[in-house]
Formats: C-alpha cells, sequence, structure tokens
C-alpha cells in the first residue's frame, strides 16, 4: 500500500479464513519501506510528468514494489503465498471524468517476484460510474463489524459505516496530506504528536472558510484527490500572513470539527481510528473534546497496516470472482469485482 502521504510502502503478510461465513484474519508480519528522497521525488511530481516519462514510472514503480517484497519475503522467511495485491500509488483521480490512475505496473510485479500480482483496483468501479474510493468500506464491513464506523486518517480522512441497511463511505476532508507539507516547512517529515500544531493559535477567519467549502455540503458518494487541495484547499491557508505553527492549528481544528459534526450526526457509540494521523495526538484530544463517541485507536499492526490488509482481503475477493467495492460507498451502477490479474 502506497499512500497520499508519501511515507513509504506498507507490505504485509496475512492470511484469511472463512468461519461462521464471516472472515477472519491474522497478520503474520509487517513493515514499512521509506521511499528514498529521490522516490519520493519522483511520486510527488509525477503528475507533471509527460506520458512517455510517467509510463516509465509506472514500471519503475512496479519493479520497486517487487524490489520491497522480495526483501521482505527474505527478511521473514516466508515459504508460502498465494499472491501479491498492490494498491499502486495515485497519481490522478478525476472520477467526474471517469479516470484515475495508480502507477505500478503489474506485470512488472509479478514477472520480479515470480508470484500472482492482484493490482489496478479501482479503474473498474470508475469505468461503472463509480467514484473508485473509498474501497475499504467492505473490509470495514467484514473484518471490523464490532465498530459503529472505522476511521481512517491519511492522506485524507475517510471513513465506513452502515446505514440504513447498506454500507456508507466517502471523504471527509484533507488530513495529513496537509500537516506533512507544513511539517516538511519546518524540518521533519509529519508533525509528531501534532506538537508543532499544539503550539499555533487558530485563525478563526481561516477556519470559517475552511469549513464552508462546498464539498462538504455535497452528499456522498464523494471523495477527494491532491488536485482538489492544491486548487481549493492550500491557497486558503497560502493566501495568509500566518505562521506555519498557525496554519496547523487551525487546520487540526477543521479536520476535528468535520469529523465531529459526522460522528455526532450520526450519533455513534464507537469509532475506530486508524491511519498515521491516530498518532496525532494532539489532533486526538481536539476530536475528543467536541463529540461524546468513543475513539478507539487499536494495537499498531492495526493502525499502521489496516489499508493494507484490506486491500490484501480485496485481492482475496477479486480472486473468488466476488465484488469488492460497494455501489452504496462509490455511486457506481452495480457492485464491482475490480482489480486486474497478472500472471507470473
Amino acid at each position: 500500500m502506497s499512500g497520499t502521504s508519501l511515507d513509504g510502502l506498507d507490505v504485509i503478510y496475512c492470511s484469511f479464513e472463512e468461519q461462521n461465513e464471516l472472515p477472519i484474519f491474522n497478520i503474520e508480519a509487517a513493515k514499512t519501506y521509506e521511499y528514498s528522497k529521490i522516490w519520493e521525488n519522483k511520486l510527488r511530481t509525477a503528475p507533471e510528468l509527460s506520458g512517455l516519462y510517467l509510463t516509465r514510472l509506472h514500471n519503475d514503480f512496479g519493479a520497486l514494489q517487487a524490489e520491497f517484497v522480495n526483501k521482505f519475503i527474505a527478511e521473514n522467511n516466508i515459504k508460502t503465498i498465494d499472491f501479491v495485491a498492490a494498491h499502486g500509488h495515485t497519481v490522478f483521480h478525476r472520477p467526474a471524468e471517469r479516470l484515475t490512475l495508480q502507477i505500478g505496473s503489474g506485470a512488472v510485479l509479478a514477472a520480479n517476484t515470480g508470484l500472482l500480482a492482484v493490482t489496478d483496483f479501482r479503474t473498474a468501479d470508475v469505468a461503472h460510474g463509480g467514484q473508485g474510493a473509498p474501497l475499504v468500506p467492505i473490509g470495514d464491513e467484514l473484518l471490523f463489524s464490532e465498530y459503529d464506523a472505522c476511521l481512517n486518517l491519511g492522506g485524507f480522512a475517510n471513513i465506513s459505516f452502515k446505514t440504513n441497511g447498506k454500507r456508507l463511505a466517502f471523504d471527509c476532508c484533507p488530513t495529513n496530506i496537509v500537516s506533512n507539507h507544513y511539517a516538511k516547512q519546518l524540518g521533519k517529515n509529519y508533525d509528531i504528536s501534532g506538537n508543532f500544531g499544539r503550539k499555533g493559535e487558530i485563525n478563526n477567519e481561516l477556519l470559517h472558510t475552511l469549513n464552508n467549502l462546498s464539498f462538504y455540503e455535497q452528499k456522498p458518494p464523494k471523495s477527494l484527490g491532491k488536485e482538489w487541495v492544491d486548487a481549493n484547499y492550500m491557497p486558503l491557508l497560502e493566501n495568509l500572513d500566518l505562521s506555519v505553527y498557525d496554519k496547523l492549528r487551525t487546520h487540526y481544528e477543521h479536520v476535528a470539527t468535520v469529523l465531529a459534526n459526522i460522528f455526532n450526526q450520526n450519533k455513534f457509540e464507537n469509532v475506530l481510528v486508524t491511519g498515521g494521523g491516530a498518532y496525532n495526538n494532539f489532533l486526538i484530544e481536539i476530536l475528543t473534546a467536541k463529540t461524546a463517541t468513543k475513539v478507539i485507536i487499536p494495537n499498531d499492526l492495526i493502525v499502521q497496516f489496516k489499508e493494507a490488509l484490506i486491500f490484501g482481503y480485496l485481492a482475496y475477493l477479486r480472486l473468488a470472482n466476488k465484488p469488492n467495492s460497494l455501489k452504496s460507498v462509490t455511486g457506481a451502477s452495480k457492485d464491482v469485482i475490480g482489480g486486474i490479474i497478472n500472471l507470473p
């Protein structure tokens, strides 16, 4: 799994079995391989590339994923592998144009690992008129059914929950994609425990503007991408003469406000919170102060690798020819079986 926060490639070795018609998972091993500065820059600037160079990057990233997978297999002395699932790295996501692109050649990944590889999970849903995101809700429903909702705090905050007998999910707001950007200006890859933001003060003018962005008035299904952040969110922060600390503090207040509103409107008793943002203690403090909903942060393996786990499960469903994206979530014309199978 490679996310918009660009912190590295999450690699997980897990198993699934059916028990009383529900899937049971076990995480055997997991590790995040950090991207080099060169690779971080390549992925960050990928949207600017020509078709030829983007195609080369697509192949090269497939080879990099294979390199990390092979290293992970050797480090953990893994003997039995049925398949490898790879989300790829999102370069473009414009579902309104029926366009989404996750690079990382599945053919190269399969060839370089000698394993069957399931890749390209989103395009089938988009082709059927869906948002192509979020895709984790089917895993939330089947693997984490004991929680009222599942919230992932990654580059974007996204939530999934069941309402009126159907799974509903959507992107809530930008999260780490913004805080990481400003943390880098202060010499860190991310805002450790939210301590940079804790030093700042809320700018009420900016907060009011962020809270009133038109995206929040849209009904699900809806999703966000880097393009939306660059066009609609970042200019609001950049156009004001504020310290980085104040920008982070106001951003966190905005994120917590958006999330608390969702929790309170739906009267959730508990919400499972995962993703890198779960380690942002300051953001979690602000959020819990705004809601009576119990915020549950699980063990580190689930916090860090839940998305990778679920994409493994999506591949498991794909190989069983079962739907792995839900029309109630994405807005597609039907439940879709997504993912391309690449033979070694």
